[in-house]
């Protein structure tokens, strides 16, 4: 199955060093108080209290578009607007609030995440949209979901080799060998400081995204690195 090749990668990727120190690197966890991070990614989750807080859980607010953005995509005007007051504002809170806030993916049924599935349906739902791609989609997902659904863009899908379904197969790696691969990311973090509020989902796609971000870019390339 793909998603066992993919569990062995990560538990390569999460043994070596690197891991660590890109992982402590990226939230900055040894900067000062109020200096501007190297990476603005690593206040998507904080920004504003986040994304999954009480009280705007089900609704897309400017703080999320601003989360967003801090991993490196815009959200045209046009586009901000629908996602704040319009229509698909209204549709994506319905769905939102079918998507359970406190749940993780290792711990998720395979049909919450499925095709027709409330989330499968809020990442479709935004077609069309000009502005909204898939990349976009899914990290707007993440700022609402961060323990359900991951962060993925075109640097992840390179690592993990473009898996038919990237939610089913991430959801199986970590359930693996009994959580094994979980407890693995939960340790990662807590080890080098990064603070518990960060989930387990996301410190995965930082330990992915921070393994190859560089060759990426470096090679334009489509598939697995080597």
């Amino acid at each position: 199955m793909a998603s066992v090749g993919f569990a062995d990668r990560l538990r390569a990727l999460l043994s070596t060093a690197d891991a660590a120190n890109d992982l402590g690197r990226y939230f900055d966890v040894d900067e000062l108080e109020g200096v501007t991070p190297a990476f603005t990614g690593s206040r998507f989750e904080h920004l504003d209290g986040g994304g999954d807080r009480a009280g705007i859980a089900n609704t897309v607010t400017a703080a999320d578009l601003i989360a967003v953005q801090t991993l490196s995509v815009q959200v045209p005007p046009p586009a901000g607007l629908a996602l704040l007051e319009g229509r698909l504002a209204r549709e994506l809170s319905a769905l939102l609030r079918q998507i359970p806030a406190d749940t993780d993916m290792t711990n998720a049924e395979p049909a919450l995440l499925g095709p027709g599935s409330p989330a499968d349906r809020a990442w479709r739902l935004p077609k069309g949209q000009k502005g909204l791609g898939w990349v976009t989609t899914n990290k707007l997902l993440a700022r609402k979901r961060p323990r359900l659904l991951p962060v993925y863009d075109h640097v992840v899908r390179c690592v993990v080799g473009h898996p038919g379904s990237f939610w089913l197969s991430l959801r199986e790696a970590p359930a693996a060998d009994g959580s094994a691969l979980h407890e693995q990311l939960l340790s990662l973090r807590d080890g080098v400081g990064v603070p518990a509020t960060v989930s387990a989902l996301r410190t995965c796609d930082v330990v992915l995204w921070t393994s190859h971000v560089a060759d990426h870019k470096r090679k334009g390339c489509g598939g697995v690195p080597g």
